[in-house]
């Protein structure tokens, strides 16, 4: 009898034990779960209140813009949209044509020389007219090129059309940033000119993606190859006309004085240049030396990559404009990286390094045959390579007095087209003569000896100045901010 009540008894404190086990289980998970939940909710709201400031500030910082720049950036998204259509998708039309690859070639060659031999010319013309007025030219002549290159089939037709686009062209890469700093005060213009370069990309990214999947889907829908390109073409064309508009509505500002006694460009030669004139000049040759060979380079390369993909692995015009855009993509990711380097070893040996640490990538997207390895490769020296580029020029600004500054940027930028402009026959004839795997390993191989030359060069140039300045001044002016 005892034995079973204490049995029963036994029996009930474990079932009440059990319950109440249970019951602190439900309530711990529970309360677990109501901790998860609040932290999702949390994290989620967080992330919503995050992207509302963003939008907030983004809308901020776009209505503080006067309206000549906000203007300006609506002509810019045009104009680069449909610039970015053709740099895609325009030597393919002309592949599509039946031309060789010499052609192809003519035409960079022809449209880079053109762009070269204009930007001193209208840096020099936009220190005496309207930026407003060069713009309009430039956008409204750029896309009515673009609209005939799309129509034209004839050779002496595309080449004259080349030629067109490459002098008009120069217009926007000339004019863009004198404009941005005459409409904007000092302590706006470094977030102004990221905004217009990282617009730049952006814009090129729509349009180049954009491009091929339109050119895709025409072609899907049962468009011929020739007819898809070349609306696609002539609608990048049309894009660019219309930046026209905006530009017509910028109010233009009344022109400032010179004042007289500010130093000339380009002093008598019957007089010796002062020491400063004498070490701007030198510092101007070095650069522009720099630029030239990895202008070389980059012509041997860079125009062609759309058709390296097509040739060598046979992707499609969608997959070749998604590519292209993720390097662009890759291109405003890298150059936040660069300051970085730049504070640890110097801004000299910050551009050779990533210069030098692109080279195993491009050599491995000359040699790969597997399109993943290429594609992983490509993006790599495209973002190591242009990473050195906002660190160049900081370099040249610090390097080169405020009076010569501008030349110094348009003779390094006509040094760098005159490099694309030489490079294009030679890699026509190249890929002519040895094919589509050893003409690209060669051309890639020769961009590659080119890129560590020119490393070299801007190493021993500006690294031994910077150690010969052992000055107080010049340690501040390496310092990092």
């Amino acid at each position: 009898m005892v034995i079973s009540i204490l049995q029963i008894t036994s029996f009930i404190l474990m079932s009440q034990a059990s319950e109440l086990a249970y019951a602190i289980c439900k309530v711990f998970l529970s309360t677990l779960g109501a901790a998860c939940y609040n932290r999702e909710a949390n994290a989620s709201g967080r992330r919503i209140n995050q992207t509302m400031r963003l939008l907030h500030q983004v809308s901020s910082e776009w209505n503080r813009l006067n309206r000549n720049i906000r203007l300006f950036f609506l002509a810019n998204l045009l104009y680069q949209i449909g610039t970015g259509m053709f740099s895609v998708l325009y030597n393919l039309y002309v592949q599509t044509l039946g031309y060789p690859d010499t052609m192809n070639g003519t035409l960079v060659s022809v449209q880079s020389f053109a762009t070269a031999l204009i930007f001193i010319p209208i840096g020099l013309l936009g220190d005496r007219t309207s930026h407003k007025l060069l713009l309009m030219t430039g956008a409204l002549f750029t896309g009515l090129s673009f609209m005939g290159r799309s129509l034209a089939s004839g050779e002496s037709a595309l080449i004259v059309l080349s030629a067109a686009a490459g002098l008009f062209a120069a217009f926007f890469q000339v004019i863009a940033v004198p404009f941005l700093a005459g409409n904007s005060d000092k302590k706006q213009r470094l977030k102004l000119f990221s905004y217009h370069f990282s617009l730049v990309l952006a814009a090129q990214v729509i349009g180049s993606s954009g491009g091929g999947y339109l050119a895709d889907v025409l072609q899907s829908a049962g468009w011929s190859k020739i007819q898809s390109l070349q609306a696609v073409l002539f609608t990048g064309g049309a894009a660019s006309v219309l930046a026209f508009v905006p530009l017509l509505l910028v109010r233009q500002k009344p022109a400032v004085q010179k004042d007289a006694s500010a130093v000339p460009l380009w002093p008598a030669l019957s007089h010796p240049l002062p020491s400063s004139a004498r070490e701007d000049w030198s510092a101007i040759a070095k650069f522009t030396l720099a630029q030239l060979i990895v202008g070389l380079g980059s012509g041997l390369v860079v125009p062609y990559l759309n058709l390296y993909f097509t040739n060598r692995f046979a992707v499609s015009l969608t997959a070749v404009g998604i590519l292209i855009s993720l390097g662009q993509i890759m291109t405003i990711v890298s150059m936040l990286i660069g300051p970085s380097l730049a504070s640890r070893v110097g801004p000299v040996k910050a551009v050779v390094l990533f210069q030098m640490m692109s080279l195993p990538f491009l050599l491995l997207t000359g040699f790969t045959n597997l399109f993943a390895v290429a594609c992983f490769s490509f993006l790599f020296r495209q973002a190591l390579m242009n990473a050195a580029n906002p660190i160049q020029s900081s370099i040249t600004v610090d390097r080169v007095s405020d009076a010569r500054r501008g030349i110094a940027n348009s003779m390094t930028q006509t040094a760098f087209m005159l490099g694309w402009a030489t490079m294009g026959p030679v890699q026509s004839h190249l890929l002519t003569a040895f094919g589509t795997y050893w003409g690209y390993a060669l051309t890639f191989s020769m961009t590659g000896i080119l890129y560590i030359s020119a490393s070299a060069i801007y190493y021993f140039m500006f690294n031994e100045r910077k150690q010969k300045s052992a000055s107080p001044q010049a340690a501040n002016q390496n310092a990092p901010a």
